[in-house]
């Protein structure tokens, strides 16, 4: 079956579970952490991904972990445990991702990014001003610095991309001249 379905249709399962116990907004507040600790700790998803080597209380234990020994959400913990029994941990990242689409969504609230070369106040300030007006949404920005983009910047919301990066712009100069001078002389 299709990564893209599975966590689609757990996302769903577990967006209806948490609006039907009335406590989305507990797991909702939960769920961002520990993506961050699922994409920033590499050994962290191989030890999840691991069926035989660590039990499931353990697996849970490190979640609760990662919220920096928070007490998981009852909703979350039940969700994780059945997501564990079915061997669904790969998918854990995407599916808590797509969990956060459907809450946002639901909530009128749009999730964007933005990376620039150095830390931008204004840009980011200007860009949430700017995509709340054209939406009617709320706008959540998630900030990254990138100093490899030497200038400029790259925002990103839903499917779009707007990459006004200094290196991408130096990269299409770069492949303009190679061809460019490609002609036989």
């Amino acid at each position: 079956m299709n990564t893209g379905i599975i966590s689609s249709r757990y996302a769903k399962a577990l967006f209806e579970y948490t609006e039907g116990t009335g406590n989305s907004e507990a797991v909702a507040a939960q769920v961002p952490v520990l993506v961050r600790a699922l994409s920033g700790v590499p050994e962290l998803q191989r030890a999840l991904e691991d069926p035989v080597a660590v039990p499931i209380e353990t697996k849970i234990s490190l979640f609760s972990a990662a919220l920096g020994g928070e007490e998981l959400c009852p909703e979350l913990d039940r969700f994780l445990r059945q997501v564990i029994h079915n061997g669904r941990e790969p998918e854990l990242r995407l599916i808590f991702q797509d969990y956060l689409t459907k809450y946002y969504r639901s909530r009128g609230i749009r999730m964007c990014r933005l990376i620039t070369a150095v830390e931008s106040e204004g840009l980011r300030d200007s860009l949430v001003n700017l995509m709340s007006r054209v939406t009617g949404d709320d706008i959540i920005v998630e900030t990254e610095v990138r100093p490899g983009l030497i200038g400029g910047f790259i925002f990103e919301i839903d499917d779009y991309m707007v990459d006004a990066s200094v290196a991408r712009q130096i990269e299409t100069i770069r492949h303009q001249f190679i061809e460019k001078n490609r002609r036989v002389v």
